[in-house]
């Protein structure tokens, strides 16, 4: 039985080890572009989120990706993990207008948002987010590390992967060529072109920097709690460890008398 038990938390902490690797076996691979393999602080068991290159794509995010693509799990309170105090993050808010009502008259109105408020859509609706971007639908981009295989390399590898289109491939109007996108036509402009962004955190402003920020920033926003998931991880982990030794010595003392007979 005390075999048994030990054999259990053993496994259980193998389990919780492969759990904090943050990246299942499905998400290990890239589309069929061109993907590169960038280093990342949030990798692995001991991963953490660095909150200048976070407050760097959050400015790449407002400047460049706010104008068509939303964050609408995110509320501005949950910039405090960026690193901001309270009065930047109500400032940061009173910046966005969100739709409140009924009023007392029944009607809909838009006021100032404040940090309790999620991060507003730039477009009422689909269709209008279409209809705004020639048919294309701008997505999300608050789990969109965790909606691609791969997630963090293929964001950052979609925004360095604008080149000039081979002789042989016809690029049509309104799209762009892009090694990393599956069949390498995009719809989405170039965002990032290097040194067109005046950080206000000192840093990097060429496209391979300015992208590697705006990747983190994404994958914090996909998972606000990874650093608190991994530090739990760990101390599970310590626990069990232990616990192996514990349970197996237990059984070896209990079933010590036993076994010599």
């Amino acid at each position: 039985m005390f075999k048994r038990v030990s054999q259990i938390i053993c496994a259980g902490g193998i389990a919780v080890l492969a759990g904090m690797g943050g990246m299942s076996p499905a998400m290990a691979a890239g589309g069929s572009g061109e993907i590169i393999e960038h280093e990342w602080t949030f990798d692995g068991p001991f991963g953490f989120f660095d909150k200048a290159s976070l407050q760097r794509g959050f400015q790449v995010y407002r400047e460049v990706c706010a104008s068509c693509h939303g964050l609408e799990y995110i509320a501005f309170r949950n910039f405090a993990d960026l690193g901001y105090s309270e009065a930047e993050i109500k400032a940061i808010a009173a910046e966005y207008e969100v739709a409140d009502g009924p009023d007392e008259e029944g009607e809909m109105f838009t006021r100032a948002a404040i940090p309790a408020d999620r991060v507003p859509s730039p477009y009422a609706n689909e269709n209008a987010a279409r209809a705004s971007n020639g048919g294309a639908y701008p997505p999300d981009l608050s789990l969109i590390t965790k909606a691609r295989p791969n997630g963090a390399n293929y964001l950052y590898s979609l925004l360095v992967g604008y080149k000039d289109a081979p002789q042989s491939k016809d690029v049509p109007d309104g799209m762009y060529y892009n090694t990393a996108y599956s069949g390498n036509l995009i719809a989405m402009p170039q965002p990032l072109y290097g040194d067109d962004i005046e950080l206000a955190v000192d840093g990097d402003t060429s496209v391979e920097a300015l992208s590697a920020d705006v990747v983190a920033f994404l994958a914090w926003a996909a998972e606000p709690e990874m650093e608190s998931r991994k530090r739990t991880g760990i101390a599970v982990m310590l626990f069990l460890f232990v616990m192996c030794f514990v349970s197996y010595g237990s059984m070896r003392y209990i079933w010590a008398d036993i076994k010599k007979k």
